[in-house]
């Protein structure tokens, strides 16, 4: 692929015009992974604030205080990068996607101002800020799933269009719901615990339906990617990707199901999978579009800064992407495991013998 890549662009493949815009393609691929990993549970467990009851919630959102100004890093860092590595496509996506975007950013600005407002709110205004972090939440992960919709698709409008993207958006509420799910499963015990295996086996079969969805459309409206799908070299992993992805469903499904009859024995299994069919989506959806920022119109490189900007860049990401993986290490750490909740000390107790 290399090869031939070069030879349509005639340049040398060790040439920075050719490397350097691929580079930053991969390192923007690994952002977006990483905000929708990692922020993915955040924003699930946001959504599953909405459904729980309210003497829940706030264990619920005290489980994401150790993460929540990292999650927050991954936007703004993939906008950063995007914007910089590839300004020529900046406004062809902005002028196609302004609407949902402007719904993420509300989403977004809205899940943060309300949890720390909850923090810092009186007792009886927290019910209203916790029920404002689960809005937000809820408004992100619709924002996420219309602009992916509408990104298999083209950007294309039309009626026919439109329910299928409102019909991914909601799709992606269940996937994020689905992951969220997982986690608290992880995470926490007893009615918490119980309630996320409810919500996840609502969840599992709506985001299976999310995935065949855009496949399918993927490949019904853009004959380039169902010819490089089908493919002599490629069918075979292509099949293989979705035969993971039916595995995965299925066996989350069936874990799930053994919950509720009989033991939590492998309550990390529905986490890992999910994990597992977030990173196949994706990684397939990288494989359908490439080389291509805007599919069939803007090529990476036609995308990509001049070198000299690039190089800039990339001397700047040298310093400060190993400080940030350090903290993201550092900080995700732990987010694996059950999380036992503290006991308050007795301040209604008697005097010791020495008072």
């Amino acid at each position: 692929m290399i090869d031939s890549l070069t030879a349509l662009l005639g340049l040398g493949a060790q040439d920075p015009a050719f490397w350097m815009p691929l580079a930053f393609v991969g390192l923007l691929f690994a952002v977006v992974v990483a905000g929708t990993v990692l922020d993915g549970f955040d924003v699930g467990v946001g959504c599953l604030t909405l459904f729980a009851p309210e003497s829940l919630r706030p264990r619920m959102l005290s489980l994401l205080s150790p993460w929540r100004d990292a999650n927050e890093f991954w936007l703004f860092l993939g906008l950063g990068l995007f914007l910089a590595a590839f300004p020529n496509a900046w406004g062809a996506v902005m002028g196609k996607l302004y609407l949902p975007l402007m719904v993420l950013a509300l989403g977004v600005t809205l899940r943060s101002v309300s949890f720390e407002m909850r923090l810092r709110a009186p007792r009886e205004q927290q019910r209203a800020w916790i029920f404002g972090f689960g809005a937000g939440s809820l408004l992100t992960a619709l924002a996420h799933g219309f602009l992916l919709a509408q990104v298999v698709v083209s950007y294309q409008m039309d009626s026919g269009y439109l329910w299928f993207s409102l019909l991914i958006a909601a799709c992606a509420v269940a996937a994020y719901c689905l992951l969220g799910a997982a986690w608290l499963i992880m995470r926490e015990a007893g009615e918490l615990r119980a309630r996320a295996v409810f919500w996840g086996r609502r969840s599992v079969r709506w985001s299976a339906i999310g995935a065949v969805g855009v496949s399918v459309v993927l490949a019904f409206s853009n004959s380039g990617v169902f010819l490089k799908w089908s493919q002599s070299t490629d069918w075979q992993w292509v099949l293989g990707l979705w035969g993971l992805l039916l595995l995965c469903f299925v066996s989350i499904e069936m874990s799930l199901q053994r919950m509720i009859n009989s033991s939590f024995r492998t309550t990390a299994l529905p986490f890992v999978l999910a994990l597992i069919i977030f990173l196949s989506v994706l990684g397939g959806l990288a494989y359908s579009f490439f080389p291509y920022i805007v599919l069939d119109d803007i090529t990476l490189w036609d995308a990509a800064a001049s070198v000299d900007s690039l190089r800039l860049i990339l001397a700047a990401s040298l310093v400060a992407l190993p400080v940030a993986l350090v903290f993201n290490l550092w900080v995700y750490w732990h987010m694996f495991g059950l999380s036992i909740a503290p006991v308050p000390p007795d301040f209604k107790g008697g005097r010791s013998s020495g008072d």
